[in-house]
């Protein structure tokens, strides 16, 4: 009760206090003028390539990097170990973010050196920025992307075959980059799931043959199986490989 009449109390003596000092509401003026420099205008178009990019920038992390292979590699091992939700979710995925991070970094600081630094210093063109900044990550994608794949997309819109890498559209590319991760992460999720399923299989047998019907294999096999991964030291062996697969 004392508590609500202080409330009141406190309520009544703020609206006293602001009615009776006549406060001024500050105005807020938005307005649009045209550039008066062409320095202006380019400080201008910055902040927006800027902010399209914020905006893009997860779009381009999943379909132009590492980040896809190593994502749904990482939810296979989980899902071959029977661990359920250990390692979580957002500790695969910071894993993968911060793998893709390493994966690329070659690739981003050259995009940077020869694209950003040169368009900050007004020595290229939008266009030109453009074109020498997806470059190296063209590169990158082209050395993971199967032929097939490429020249799936290109038969889908009936373009011409490219005579040389650096031809082929950006627009088929990224696709069939995006397939070719695909195929290759099932890969190794095949892969991973062979040792944990022979330990399935054995722990299974075993329990047959001592009678043990009603008894889930799943139960007795799961310790053996985060065991024999620590002991191979698993994730030593599995990120090496995943970072050594990227060409």
């Amino acid at each position: 009760m004392k508590t609500n009449k202080l409330f009141w109390v406190f309520l009544c003596l703020t609206c006293s206090f602001v009615f009776a000092a006549n406060p001024t509401i500050p105005t807020i003026n938005l307005s649009l003028s045209a550039p008066d420099t062409p320095k202006q205008l380019v400080t201008t178009l910055n902040v927006v390539v800027v902010l399209t990019l914020l905006v893009l920038a997860p779009s381009l992390v999943l379909v132009m990097t590492s980040f896809t292979r190593l994502v749904i590699v990482f939810s296979f091992l989980r899902t071959a170990l029977g661990t359920q939700q250990s390692p979580p979710t957002q500790i695969l995925v910071s894993l993968a973010m911060v793998l893709t991070f390493f994966i690329m970094e070659p690739v981003v600081k050259k995009s940077y050196n020869e694209a950003v630094v040169p368009y900050l210093d007004n020595k290229i063109s939008y266009e030109v920025a453009f074109e020498k900044g997806v470059e190296p990550f063209k590169e990158f994608m082209l050395k993971n992307t199967r032929e097939k794949d490429i020249a799936l997309f290109y038969r889908i819109r009936n373009l011409p075959n490219p005579e040389t890498p650096q031809q082929v559209s950006l627009i088929a590319l990224i696709p069939a980059f995006m397939i070719s991760e695909l195929k290759t992460a099932f890969q190794i999720g095949f892969l991973l799931y062979l040792p944990f399923l022979v330990i399935d299989m054995v722990v299974s047998s075993i329990l047959m043959a001592m009678g043990m019907m009603m008894l889930p294999p799943v139960m007795i096999s799961l310790p053996f199986k985060i065991l024999i991964f620590i002991l191979v030291d698993g994730f030593n062996l599995l990120i090496g490989n995943l970072v050594e697969s990227f060409k």
